[in-house]
């Protein structure tokens, strides 16, 4: 029901109605009672209209209508006017009384409807005026730089990391151009856009030195009755860019290192046997002084002194890690990429894994080699599972267990340069090699179906009690 129909009862307070009701017809009661005793000297029928006014508010429309009828009949019949007469008296006096307490009902109805919607506005600008200031304070607290602009690029808003980040010590941001500061964000905010973005972007970033920094900038535009507008949240990501180019390249020297070691393995194993070769032909004497046969010999003795040149290696950056929180990072890696192929990764996981010792980078690298390593060996298989399972027991253990072909040849397995058909290969040998080099190991598990290696690791706490020990 609309706001125009509803029961007046339900609009007023119900301790209110009864008050006014029992007032009404108490003034009703009185007035009869008075113009029946004064009937034959002076008639107050107006004062009728007192009760049905008090009494309007609480009644609905019909009942207004028929308190107004008991009026105009008592009214009439308390009255000493020619009789002939009555009739039209108490059609005019009916229409006069009942179109009185409608419009006292509707006067009451609207003012109490309008105090609700004013009380309603009321507690909406409050909520927005709390909203407000719990948004002003979020922006001016936020350690990402947070800007707004109108549509010629002009700076509106800038909160304190803006500020630090573009311009620290400088004059304010506001009314400058975001160009100055971020050139690459221009088709967004050149003239009125036609389209609207929402989108992030790796760019670069000036600051009002002239320094430059990479910045990452998450913007959208939006419509308001000034004209375009953006806003944007940046964030300065020059150290990260830092450290993560560093840290790849010494992964990248780590994993060239490996190779190296394990060319000149192979290349050692070459000379040698080309060596024994050499010095059995050596006994036959029309080789003797033979000059290219003994160029022979010295470029065989020179690789083998050069395959025996061990690389020199830092140590290696171990400390501990977070095996769970390792884990959580590669199930965001992969499960991506299993589900778009159809495949499902099951994960097995105790709560309570200890800290182990290693590098962070170098054991993830190792876990994605053997992820994707199954990957491609179920590519084929009808049951596509892959299980990633680990346990608290010393060495901490963590297995991966697929449901592909398994390894047809595993004792080819962790041999460089013998790739198997089923993918494994130098892969595994430098996976192997990483783990090996802060104490852990990698293995090949035989099983039933499928295939599953075991990677091992020394748990932190076991590892300094023993050297407290």
């Amino acid at each position: 029901m609309g706001r125009s129909g509803m029961d007046p009862s339900a609009v007023y307070s119900a301790r209110h109605r009864k008050a006014f009701l029992a007032g009404a017809v108490l003034l009703l009661a009185t007035t009869a009672v008075v113009d029946w005793y004064t009937q034959p000297f002076v008639s107050i029928g107006f004062l009728y209209l007192f009760p049905i006014m008090l009494a309007a508010g609480y009644l609905q429309r019909w009942q207004t209508v028929l308190l107004a009828l008991v009026c105009a009949i008592l009214q009439e019949s308390f009255s000493n006017l020619p009789p002939n007469d009555s009739l039209t008296r108490l059609v005019l006096s009916s229409a006069g009384f009942v179109g009185t307490g409608l419009f006292i009902a509707e006067l009451l109805r609207n003012r109490r409807i309008t105090e609700e919607h004013l009380a309603e506005v009321e507690q909406q600008v409050g909520l927005r005026e709390q909203a407000e200031r719990q948004l002003r304070i979020l922006v001016e607290t936020s350690p990402a730089a947070i800007v707004t602009a109108d549509g010629s690029g002009r700076i509106q808003l800038a909160n304190a990391a803006a500020q630090e980040l573009f311009a620290s010590g400088g004059r304010p941001l506001a009314g400058q151009s975001i160009l100055d500061y971020l050139p690459s964000i221009a088709p967004a905010v050149a003239g009125r856009p036609v389209r609207h973005y929402r989108t992030d972007l790796h760019c670069k970033g000036v600051r009002a030195s002239g320094e430059v920094f990479l910045a990452a900038v998450w913007f959208s535009t939006y419509q308001t009755t000034a004209g375009p507008c953006l806003a944007a949240i940046v964030v300065d990501l020059s150290e990260d860019l830092r450290s993560r180019e560093q840290l790849s390249f010494d992964q990248l020297l780590k994993n060239a290192r490996i190779l190296m070691s394990a060319v000149s393995h192979e290349v050692r194993n070459l000379c040698g046997a080309a060596l024994v070769v050499h010095r059995n032909l050596a006994r036959v004497e029309s080789l003797h002084g033979n000059q290219d046969f003994e160029a022979l010999g010295t470029v065989i003795e020179g690789l083998e002194r050069l395959s025996s040149m061990e690389l020199k290696s830092s140590d290696p950056e171990t400390g501990t890690v977070d095996l769970t929180a390792l884990l959580d990072e590669l199930r965001v890696l992969i499960e991506p990429g299993y589900r778009e192929m159809g495949m499902q990764v099951r994960w097995e996981v105790t709560p309570d894994l200890p800290l182990v010792w290693g590098d962070r980078y170098g054991l993830l690298q190792a876990f994605l080699n053997l992820a994707r390593n199954s990957q491609r060996a179920m590519e084929g298989s009808d049951k596509r599972v892959l299980t990633v399972s680990a346990t608290s027991a010393r060495p901490v253990a963590v297995r991966f267990t697929d449901t592909g072909p398994g390894v047809g040849s595993p004792e080819r397995l962790f041999r460089p340069f013998l790739r198997a058909p089923g993918g494994t290969g130098l892969g595994l040998y430098v996976s192997r090699s990483i783990l090996r080099s802060f104490g852990g190991d990698l293995v090949h598990e035989p099983t039933e179906r499928g295939c599953c290696f075991a990677v091992t690791l020394v748990p932190a706490l076991a590892e300094s009690g023993a050297v407290g020990a």
